[in-house]
């Protein structure tokens, strides 16, 4: 573990005749690992890793809760276990793996060699499978009072979640190797919250209206023909008006947010998407943040929701005004984020 210590830094140091600098308290790697456990509760808590790497190996029957920030993190040989993964500002990869049930928010997302297994994911880049078979994605929803301020730590977005959009670099011709959890289906997620009596304190939920990332719909069917843009300028000035919206939609209007986009534009960009000059000056105050919608009279409940919600005088929302010219902000809108990521 590159953390804790590596031999290039000890050859670099020997080679120059330097001392090694004082980087505090050699790290014990024992600190830093959950393994070799059968039918156990092993957890770690906010604090305790503090973005350095962690490793998770041989564990069977196991419940794990990794509930902090890292930054890489590798399971390994883990099979029928409850797993939660903290916010990880790089890679998580799963290796010989099977029949397990995983939480996990990371930049990066990889399997190899596992089967049988249902994530809940929220992943800043494309997910990718390699050799696996049986996997089942649902988006990401938890919460405790500490995981916001780790997805900052860990610069990760709450608006970038690739969830659905899954790449199997190892395909299997005639053999589908990937699904998607059905939609509604909470009794998967429900097993990943800890229920003993020192955990109760915590405040931890499933629960999507609680989730510090947003349920969204994926590369699931649309409900509706209709949908609806909005965007956001001047975040996170506007974090709490985005919030009210996406819960206003799906609680009062019974709206489906389909897919949540964090990006940075620019006036030129600004101009050419959405057609209007109007919103080149809100462009130079920083990311921007996209919601799709989806419903019935989406538009109208849309403009609805955002006229109870926020002074729309303001020029720093906003959204189409027709279906038509949803499609077409929509599209244009998506294109420029994929260009932008790719």
């Amino acid at each position: 573990m590159g953390c804790l210590g590596s031999k290039e830094e000890s050859n670099a140091n020997e080679e120059t005749n330097e001392k090694p600098t004082e980087k505090g308290p050699r790290l014990d790697p024992k600190d830093y690992t959950i393994g070799d456990l059968t039918g156990e509760l092993a957890a770690k808590m906010p604090g305790e890793i503090n973005g350095q790497q962690f490793i998770i190996q041989n564990n069977k029957d196991c419940r794990i809760f990794v509930l902090d920030h890292a930054e890489t993190i590798t399971i390994d040989d883990c099979i029928n276990c409850q797993i939660v993964i903290g916010p990880c500002a790089g890679s998580v990869y799963f290796r010989d793996c099977q029949d397990c049930k995983v939480l996990v928010a990371c930049q990066q997302f990889r399997t190899r060699d596992c089967k049988k297994m249902d994530f809940f994911l929220c992943c800043g880049t494309q997910p990718v499978i390699e050799s696996s078979k049986g996997m089942k994605f649902g988006c990401y929803q938890y919460y405790y009072p500490e995981l916001e301020g780790q997805f900052e730590a860990a610069k990760l977005s709450l608006y970038n979640n690739n969830w659905s959009n899954i790449h199997d670099f190892t395909p299997a011709a005639g053999e589908t190797t990937w699904g998607l959890i059905p939609e509604g289906d909470a009794t998967n997620i429900e097993t990943l919250i800890p229920t003993p009596e020192q955990y109760r304190d915590r405040n931890i939920s499933s629960d999507a209206s609680m989730s510090v990332v947003p349920l969204t719909l994926g590369s699931r069917r649309k409900p509706y023909d209709e949908s609806c843009l909005v965007v956001f300028f001047q975040y996170p000035e506007m974090k709490s008006h985005v919030r009210r919206l996406i819960s206003d939609q799906r609680r009062e209007r019974n709206q489906v947010l389909v897919q949540t986009k964090e990006v940075s534009v620019k006036p030129d960009d600004v101009a050419r998407i959405f057609q209007s000059e109007e919103y080149r000056a809100a462009a130079d105050s920083g990311p921007v943040i996209g919601l799709e919608f989806n419903g019935k009279d989406c538009v109208q409940n849309t403009e609805d929701a955002l006229n109870q919600i926020c002074d729309r005088s303001l020029a720093s929302i906003y959204f189409s005004s027709t279906p038509e010219k949803a499609l077409h902000d929509i599209d244009a809108f998506y294109n420029f984020v994929d260009l932008s990521m790719s």
